[in-house]
């Protein structure tokens, strides 16, 4: 399975419902661009998905959003009821009529009503009508037509999750397409195994979406980044067995064919296992290696990781690598420098989350900014050890070749900014915690390709962690 591309743009896959959408938009609406202020009511397109909705805006040059304004998250396991909570609040923005200031607004769906109630409470007076139930019914009427659509709309919110932002939606809007390619391959299908993941994947959204919903995802960024491995996984395994059932077809179809002659040999091809411990394939930004996975190590680690750059090297036929991922227990290999590296070890390990990816900037902010690294161990002689270690194929990792800047944030502090100057312009561009949260998400999405099926192997002849 290749990487999913739906959701990258509104209504990807039917390109003149878009056409129709930003016609629309033109006549009803306020584009999106440089003269927008946050008091702005913009147009937003909705896009319904089986599991919830991505909202567009409408630029006003005309070319399609990359990024949804907002996407929201149906409940796992939703009823009818609760889906039709989905097409309300996807609803088309209602027009409505300017008022004085101090009164705001009103909705032309509330003056009709207003007016279609004023003209029947009239025409039930002239035929004798009480004026106690006709005048009441002419003002309540109108009222009700203005405020239950607010009503609905909180009866409404507790069905689903939504998130918006940048950021937010730029992570929403990955995993949302990989759970969008779970659902197509279980679409009509009878495996309990792909039904049973594109219903996990959901949760995931969900969990995700509720995240987001509440926090930034530089507060929860830890979570985000094990929520979208392990999506990454599920699309994994969906896209082996995808793979395995197209094979089966086709070994099917072949033996249905005509007989092979009377007389001629088929020989097999010799198949070699692949060795139990291999170090995982270069991985360069962007591309997403898939691996096979191998049954001896089908029980996933609950690891704690860490990132470390170092000078970098060219392995032949490929680009250089200058940042490299371990498995946490590589720092108690014996080939490391020790105890230095089981102290380490300790540090990295305490507090974490599983799955977690810890850069070593991290550790060094949390001794005093490396003061007291002498307290813990000598860090550049465990991580040259690490790097020998993963060059001897002696362990897994995940090498990198990080752009400048994105290695620059990796080897910054987690409060800590980088600040680029254009020398030609000479602007000032500075980075901040958050983008060096988006380099950790980006990392975790590039490790959970790297370990589909297999987790980072440490290597052999581990030392006992310390107490």
């Amino acid at each position: 399975m290749n990487s999913p591309r739906h959701h990258q743009r509104p209504f990807a896959h039917d390109p003149a419902r878009w056409e129709k959408e930003h016609a629309r938009a033109q006549r009803t609406g306020h584009f999106q661009d440089s003269t927008c202020q946050a008091a702005c009511e913009l147009v937003l397109v909705y896009e319904r998905t089986p599991w919830g909705w991505l909202a567009w805006t409408v630029p006003g040059d005309g070319s399609p959003p990359e990024i949804p304004h907002q996407i929201g998250v149906l409940a796992p396991a939703a009823t009818r009821m609760q889906r039709l909570a989905v097409r309300w609040l996807t609803r088309r923005t209602a027009w409505r009529i300017a008022a004085d200031t101090a009164l705001g607004s009103l909705r032309c769906f509330t003056a009709a009503v207003a007016l279609v109630s004023l003209l029947i409470g009239l025409f039930a007076l002239s035929h004798g009508a009480p004026a106690e139930i006709a005048l009441p019914s002419m003002l309540l009427v109108p009222l009700l037509a203005e405020h239950l659509p607010d009503r609905l709309d909180d009866q409404a919110r507790p069905y689903v999750r939504s998130a918006e932002g940048d950021s937010a939606c730029r992570y929403m809007q990955r995993i949302a397409a990989l759970h969008t390619s779970l659902i197509q391959a279980a679409d009509g299908s009878d495996r309990y195994q792909l039904r049973r993941s594109a219903e996990i994947g959901h949760n995931l959204l969900w969990d995700a979406a509720g995240l987001l919903q509440t926090q930034d995802t530089r507060s929860v960024s830890a979570d985000l980044i094990a929520c979208e491995r392990l999506m990454l996984q599920l699309a994994h395994e969906v896209a082996e067995i995808l793979k395995h059932t197209a094979q089966e077809t086709s070994d099917a179809d072949q033996a249905s064919g005509s007989a092979r002659p009377s007389g001629s040999a088929g020989t097999a091809p010799a198949t070699h296992p692949a060795p139990r411990h291999r170090a995982n394939p270069l991985l360069q930004k962007g591309i997403f290696p898939m691996l096979q996975p191998d049954p001896s190590r089908a029980v996933r680690s609950a690891d704690v990781y860490l990132l470390f750059a170092h000078e970098p090297y060219h392995p032949a036929g490929v680009q250089e690598i200058n940042t490299t991922v371990v498995a946490s227990s590589s720092l108690l290999h014996h080939r490391v420098r020790q105890p230095d590296g089981a102290r380490i070890h300790r540090l990295l390990v305490r507090g974490r989350r599983p799955g977690e990816i810890v850069p070593l900037s991290t550790l060094t902010h949390e001794l005093d900014g490396g003061a007291r690294w002498p307290e813990v161990g000598d860090w550049e002689a465990v991580t040259t050890d690490l790097l020998q270690l993963v060059r001897d194929n002696d362990c897994d990792a995940l090498n990198l070749s990080l752009p400048d800047i994105e290695r620059a944030l990796a080897c910054a502090g987690p409060h800590s900014e980088v600040r680029v100057i254009d020398p030609t312009s000479g602007a000032h561009h500075t980075y901040g915690p958050a983008d060096r949260i988006e380099v950790l998400i980006e990392v975790g999405r590039h490790l959970a390709w790297a370990e589909a099926g297999s987790p980072l192997w440490p290597g052999d002849d581990l030392l006992a962690p310390l107490d």
